[in-house]
C-alpha cells in the first residue's frame, strides 16, 4: 500500500520510497527535513529563480536538473526571464515552505539558486566562490583557501561567510546590495579567482579544465554569471549520507575535517545552531560591489 503523508500543506505520496539507499532515508524523511528547516532556508531561497536536482527514483537512480516548467502546483511560481538566445523561458521559483515541499513531492532533492532575485534578475546580489578540490587533497587545504578568499574580499571592504557544501568543498559567500550589472559582477569574481590562480598556480586554478586541476583547488567563480546557480544554504545533497549545505562560522573551520558535517537527520541541531551566537547574522551584510 502506498504511504501518503501530509506535511505542511502538501500531500507527499510514496512517502515510504527510499531516496538515500545507503542510509535508508525516505521521501517522507526528506520532506520532513525541508519542512523543519524552511524558516532557515527561505531567507536565502525564496523569491529566486531556482534549478532543481530531481531524483524521482532516489539518488542511486537517474537524476536531472530542471529550471523551467510548470506542473508543480500552485505553491511553485514561474518567472519569465529572457535567455541568452533572446527567447523567454519560464523559470521556477518558490516563495514558502509549501513550495519547497511541492518540489520534494515531485522528486526534488537539491535546490540551487540564482545570484539575483526573481523580481530583479538583472541586479545580482550574491557573490559565490566555490572552492572545489581535486581528489585526494586534504580538506585543510580547502579551509586555508577559503580563508584566503575571505582575506582578499575583506581587503576590498567585503564581509563574507563560509558554507560547507555537503559535497567536497566550501562556498565563500558575500551578500551584496543590488546596484551593479552582471558584467561587473562576473568580472569582479573572475578577477579574484584569477589573481589567486596566477599568484599561486601550484595551488589554484580558475578554469574548468580537468587536466589543469590535478592536485589543485578550482576556484569556481563561474556561478557568478547570469543564469548560473549555486547550491542554496540548507539544501540537501544527492549523496550518500544525505548531507546538507550548512553555514559555519569562520572560527569553526579550524576544526572542520570535511564538507559533509551535517545531514538531513540534523535539522534540530541546525536550527539550534542558527539561533546561537556562533552563527548570529550569518549571510547578512549591507555592502556594495567595489568599483574602480
Amino acid at each position: 500500500m502506498t504511504a501518503r503523508r501530509t506535511i505542511g500543506g502538501i500531500e507527499i505520496t510514496h512517502a515510504e520510497r527510499v531516496i538515500f539507499p545507503q542510509d535508508g532515508f525516505t521521501k517522507g524523511d526528506l520532506a520532513a527535513y525541508y519542512h523543519a528547516i524552511a524558516p532557515l532556508m527561505l531567507p536565502f531561497a525564496a523569491g529566486r529563480p531556482v534549478s532543481l536536482l530531481r531524483c524521482p527514483d532516489g539518488v542511486a537512480g537517474a537524476c536531472f536538473f530542471q529550471k523551467h516548467g510548470d506542473g508543480f502546483g500552485p505553491h511553485v511560481d514561474t518567472v519569465p526571464i529572457v535567455e541568452k538566445d533572446g527567447d523567454t523561458g519560464d523559470y521556477l521559483a518558490i516563495r514558502d515552505a509549501d513550495g519547497l515541499l511541492a518540489c520534494v513531492q515531485m522528486g526534488t532533492v537539491e535546490f540551487h539558486g540564482w545570484g539575483a532575485r526573481a523580481d530583479a534578475v538583472e541586479a545580482p546580489d550574491r557573490l559565490v566562490f566555490d572552492l572545489d578540490p581535486d581528489e585526494g587533497l586534504d580538506f585543510a587545504a580547502v579551509t586555508r583557501a577559503a580563508r584566503e578568499v575571505r582575506e582578499r574580499l575583506s581587503a576590498l571592504g567585503l564581509a563574507s561567510f563560509a558554507m560547507l557544501t555537503g559535497g567536497k568543498g566550501i562556498h565563500v559567500i558575500a551578500p551584496l546590495t543590488p546596484g551593479h550589472d552582471w558584467a561587473d559582477h562576473a568580472a569582479f569574481a573572475k578577477h579574484i579567482a584569477g589573481s589567486m590562480a596566477q599568484g599561486e598556480p601550484d595551488r589554484f586554478v580558475a578554469t574548468m579544465s580537468k587536466a589543469k586541476r590535478k592536485g589543485r583547488i578550482f576556484i569556481d567563480w563561474l556561478r557568478n554569471q547570469r543564469g548560473n546557480s549555486a547550491i542554496l544554504p540548507y539544501s540537501a545533497r544527492a549523496r550518500a549520507g544525505a548531507p546538507v549545505a550548512a553555514p559555519v562560522a569562520w572560527d569553526e573551520l579550524e576544526t572542520t575535517g570535511h564538507a559533509q558535517l551535517y545531514g538531513i537527520a540534523d535539522a534540530p541541531h541546525l536550527i539550534e545552531r542558527a539561533q546561537s551566537r556562533v552563527l548570529r547574522g550569518w549571510g547578512a551584510a549591507r555592502q556594495s560591489l567595489p568599483t574602480g
